[in-house]
């Protein structure tokens, strides 16, 4: 659940980093770096360890880890909270704390690596896609987009578009899943259709099998309609 989990730094770049940091602070100092697998790590089994630091926001956290000492026959840790620096440029809807979060809200928006160079690909027109979860800005970035001169194809028209009488999934959802799935208009009353896949993995993958290859066709066919209009 982190703010923009697809641009946490990798494993062995937060540790390299967490290792020139300790080297920085003292070069002396003796730790061992171990990756995390799941929310409590080494604290709830490790009889050596003695003390564990967190932060306000973060001292629940160090009191389920004693819990969960206990329940494993160890002594508890003591807890030492420390303040947390507070960030002089963050923005409104960012943390006030420095965080790795504010930083990877900051990079939105940014080239994190050159766009990939695939000769099977054509150099035009150039094909952005946009994709996130329901109210992570998918429509407003598309309006910037198209007050730019961007073509715009949304997928959620096509996806409804394919269902309706004559579209090009119809016959095949309809004789896929019953009758009991058409409306007294001869709409597919999509409601009905979802509580038939919901939760079975093999209906609906029998369900995206017939939708998803038209949806990908009606999507291409509007990506040479740009092209005939000009759109790079």
């Amino acid at each position: 659940d982190k703010v923009l989990a697809e641009l946490i730094e990798p494993y062995e770049v937060r540790a390299a980093k967490l290792r020139e940091f300790l080297e920085d602070v003292k070069p002396s100092l003796r730790y061992d770096i171990v990756p995390l697998a799941d929310p409590y790590g080494p604290s709830v089994t490790d009889p050596d360890l003695q003390c564990l630091v967190v932060s306000e926001e973060t001292r629940k956290g160090g009191e389920a880890v004693n819990k969960k000492r206990l329940e494993n026959g160890l002594p508890a840790l003591a807890l030492y909270e420390i303040l947390l620096m507070k960030d002089p440029d963050h923005s409104q809807n960012e943390e006030e704390k420095i965080s790795s979060s504010s930083l990877r809200q900051r990079l939105l928006g940014t080239l994190l690596r050159p766009p990939r160079q695939d000769p099977a690909l054509p150099s035009r027109p150039y094909v952005i896609g946009l994709t996130g979860g329901t109210g992570s800005g998918k429509t407003s970035i598309a309006k910037l987009l198209g007050q730019l001169g961007a073509f715009l194809i949304d997928a959620d028209k096509l996806g409804h578009a394919v269902y309706l009488p004559g579209g090009p999934a119809y016959e095949r959802v309809v004789a896929a899943f019953g009758a009991e799935i058409v409306n007294e208009d001869g709409t597919i009353n999509r409601k009905v259709l979802g509580a038939k896949v919901f939760g079975n993995q093999e209906r609906l993958k029998s369900l995206t099998d017939i939708v998803w290859p038209e949806m990908a066709r009606m999507v291409k066919e509007q990506i040479r309609e740009a092209d005939a209009q000009g759109n790079s």
